[in-house]
């Protein structure tokens, strides 16, 4: 499992939205995992750093069976979901995106 690879996106969502952002949260992270390539998700609520004022905070990390995965994901299939996310929620929900891998912590 060394080439595995965590797709991690920190989300600030307006506290207004949130509950309709979880919902259809639901079905995006479902979504995702049905493409090849993905093994699982995780969704955190994120407790340090706070979100903004009146925000809340979510990260979902996804994990994938290598950078070829993630690769055809981005390519294949992100901009049409990160699209939907957009059309739904505007700027109600802001997104950050980070890709990691296993690192051997040496002995």
């Amino acid at each position: 499992m060394h080439d595995a690879i965590v797709y991690e996106v920190n989300i600030e969502v307006d506290g207004s939205a949130a509950d309709e952002y979880r919902v259809w949260l639901r079905a995006h992270v479902a979504e995702i995992l049905a493409i090849d390539g993905f093994t699982g998700a995780q969704l955190f609520e994120v407790v340090d750093p706070p979100a903004t004022a009146g925000c809340v905070g979510l990260c979902v990390q996804y994990r994938l069976r290598d950078g070829a995965a993630l690769d055809a994901y981005l390519r294949d299939h992100a901009p049409r979901l990160r699209a939907d996310g957009m059309a739904r929620f505007g700027e109600r929900m802001r997104a950050a995106r980070r890709v990691l891998r296993p690192a051997d912590l040496g002995a």
